[in-house]
């Protein structure tokens, strides 16, 4: 299993950026909605400051429909 550590807000946006995810609204609080036209997926992702818990990283790229062997690879 590949390991999702030391990600932060902005690192993953660059990432998701780059898998054609727009940001489509803001969410309740400090959570984010971004949206992929090409495959209709979305995904919520929180604004916090400091790296991204593992887990919530996993369910971030569960939504967008990424690997993250893929995701790890994207630069």
């Amino acid at each position: 299993m590949v390991r999702l550590a030391g990600f932060r807000y902005r690192d993953i946006i660059k990432r998701l950026k780059a898998y054609g995810f727009l940001f489509d609204r803001q969410a309740a609080g400090s959570h984010e909605i971004w949206y992929n036209r090409q495959t209709g997926r979305y995904t919520t992702i929180p604004n916090h400051p400091g790296d991204m818990p593992e887990g919530t990283l996993r369910a971030i790229l569960k939504q967008a429909g990424i690997t993250p062997e893929s995701f790890l690879n994207k630069k």
